[in-house]
């Protein structure tokens, strides 16, 4: 249990094999699905081929390869059952923003139950990762920073179509509020917690 804990604290997040319920899982689980589906909400259909550089990808390649590369990675590293592959992406040649989204949220939401019914065994259990072994826990943990570096892209894209960038965990030069305190200076790195 303590390699476990240490796990969490390194990573900053809570992980469902501790969740009291699958509820409580949200964090982990449904939090990949709302980022990635809330900075996607914000392209337009008509934004789905722009690519910043000619050796780039497009836009819609990246939601394709978001959603393709979930599937292998919950399936073929993570262990988990996951849909038949030639169900996964929209259908038609060039589907719109929001048959992405649909089908990003309807593959995520799955895969709650059973990472939060993992236990600890379940999370410390070493499992493929390309051509090494890892902990089932570091796995996940590297998915979101996959997704994160994903997210990354799509926001870009859109500052670069002079588009709005939605906030993930604090204010953007887009959306700010009220209460919010971006650490931009020596200042605001140096306050501490009361």
């Amino acid at each position: 249990m303590a390699e476990l804990a240490a796990q969490r604290f390194a990573c900053g997040i809570e992980f469902p094999a501790l969740a009291k319920s699958p509820a409580d899982a949200y964090p982990l689980s449904e939090m990949l699905a709302d980022v990635r589906a809330g900075v996607w909400t914000e392209l337009r259909d008509d934004q789905l081929d722009f690519r910043p550089h000619p050796r780039s990808s497009s836009v819609r390649q990246i939601l394709v390869h978001q959603i393709l590369s979930e599937r292998r990675f919950f399936a073929e590293f993570v262990g988990l059952a996951e849909p038949a592959v030639e169900t996964l992406l929209p259908p038609g040649e060039t589907p719109g923003v929001r048959s992405y989204v649909d089908r990003l949220v309807v593959l995520a939401r799955p895969r709650l139950a059973p990472l939060a019914a993992g236990d600890e065994a379940f999370w410390l259990a070493e499992v493929p990762f390309f051509d090494v072994r890892r902990q089932r826990v570091w796995v996940v943990w590297r998915r979101i920073l996959h997704t994160a570096h994903h997210r990354a892209q799509v926001g870009l894209a859109l500052r670069m179509l002079e588009d709005r960038v939605p906030p993930t965990y604090g204010p953007t030069a887009d959306v700010t509020w009220t209460g919010a305190d971006p650490t931009t200076t020596l200042d605001a790195a140096r306050r501490r917690g009361t």
